[in-house]
């Protein structure tokens, strides 16, 4: 127990407070049961690193330990959470809790058994919460922290604290909102910046290995963690990577499951199991359309890798993917807290009212004319006129 206190203490130690993500100031911090789920890279431990550190400070009151921890493989957590709470320890912090066998089930037996006891804990994007074991999802408050958003890119890279807004707002009073903006940072050159390598926080500290960074994130999460979460075997794990790949080339993939089950040699119920574990796992993000079926034997209508940093890790350099790129990014934002769908004139509908067309500057409003609340979200654009609109704006969404 002193080993973890120890190492506990020093890795918050050297935790900064100066950027905090969005999630931050939204999470209820006085609940019991905190989960943080996401995919590996975008925060999480240093999300409840700075929390621990600012709420706690020195206190022996508060652990931050991770369930990969050698410790684990010898004692339970529940053992190690009954000695911490009788040497007067209330707040755990828990890293990695999809690598620990039995997590469910003793989380929700420590919540039972100590009722002033508050636990904060992160996993995989893909957790399945409400089908884990002990009935924990009725008891726990879960949260899944999205990849960063353009504006805090911008934060974080120094080049300036702005406002969030809604995509009210943007619609309502793009024209302003760009133009203040503009008149502090030259938005476009920083936006292609964040396209690459800006959509994880760890591009601060990559040092030019951004790519190489995400690829062995993206090898833990397939050969890993979804390993651990979904209990599939290596043919499988070979087909998840061999199926990314593909996607990567194709993308936005509308979907034909006869054709790529031929090429990726899966059956059609296979596949569609696989493709629902990678979208729960945020490497893809199947997008349907209003009113269609969902559930994992459902196909989606189009597919797209999660986001642009994935797109230009994992795309062959002889593909064009321009275009894709314009379509990930405003998927991508958007999806945090707007329902995306695929609209049937226009690339997106969002929550069932809003039509959009992405596309470069000169953009043109035929395939929306007719159509109400439709607006064209344009690429190499500063300040936006009428429903034509900077698309790079859409990253002040949170």
């Amino acid at each position: 127990m002193e080993e973890l206190f120890k190492r506990s203490a020093k890795i918050a130690g050297h935790v900064s407070l100066d950027f905090r993500r969005y999630l931050h100031e939204e999470i209820e911090w006085d609940d019991r049961l905190i989960g943080i789920a996401g995919f590996r890279g975008v925060g999480k431990t240093i999300l409840m690193l700075q929390r621990m550190k600012e709420e706690y400070g020195n206190s022996l009151s508060a652990i931050y330990v991770t369930l990969d921890d050698l410790y684990f493989t010898k004692n339970r957590f529940t053992d190690f959470v009954e000695e911490f709470y009788l040497n007067g320890g209330r707040t755990v912090f828990v890293d990695e809790i999809h690598r620990y066998p039995l997590w469910s089930v003793e989380l929700k037996n420590i919540y039972d058994l100590y009722d002033d006891l508050k636990i904060v804990f992160s996993g995989s994007s893909a957790l399945q919460i409400h089908k884990a074991d002990g009935d924990i999802s009725r008891r726990v408050a879960m949260y899944n922290l999205h990849e960063m958003s353009f504006r805090e890119y911008l934060h974080l890279s120094g080049n300036g604290i702005f406002d969030r807004y809604t995509l009210e707002d943007i619609l309502n009073d793009h024209v302003r909102i760009a133009g203040d903006i503009v008149k502090r940072i030259k938005p476009i050159p920083l936006f292609r910046e964040y396209l690459v390598h800006g959509v994880y926080p760890f591009f601060k500290d990559a040092k030019g290995r951004f790519t190489e960074r995400l690829t062995t994130a993206i090898n833990v999460v397939v050969e890993i963690d979804l390993t651990s979460i979904e209990n599939i075997n290596y043919h499988t794990t070979y087909k998840l990577k061999q199926l990314v790949a593909v996607l990567a080339d194709t993308v936005p993939f509308k979907v034909n499951i006869t054709e790529l089950s031929r090429t990726v040699g899966l059956s059609r119920d296979a596949l569609l199991r696989l493709l629902t574990s990678l979208d729960r796992a945020n490497l893809v993000k199947g997008i349907r359309r209003e009113g269609a079926a969902s559930g994992y034997l459902t196909k989606p209508d189009k597919l797209y890798l999660n986001n642009t940093a994935l797109l230009n890790a994992l795309h062959s350099a002889n593909v064009n993917v321009e275009g894709t790129m314009r379509e990930t990014f405003f998927m991508n934002q958007l999806i945090e807290s707007y329902k995306v769908r695929v609209s049937k004139k226009g690339d997106f509908l969002i929550d069932g009212r809003y039509t959009f067309e992405v596309g470069g500057k000169n953009k043109g409003y035929v395939q929306i004319a007719d159509i109400k609340d439709s607006f064209i979200a344009a690429d190499n654009l500063e300040v936006g006129y009428g429903n034509k609109i900077p698309l790079w704006l859409f990253g002040f969404l949170y």
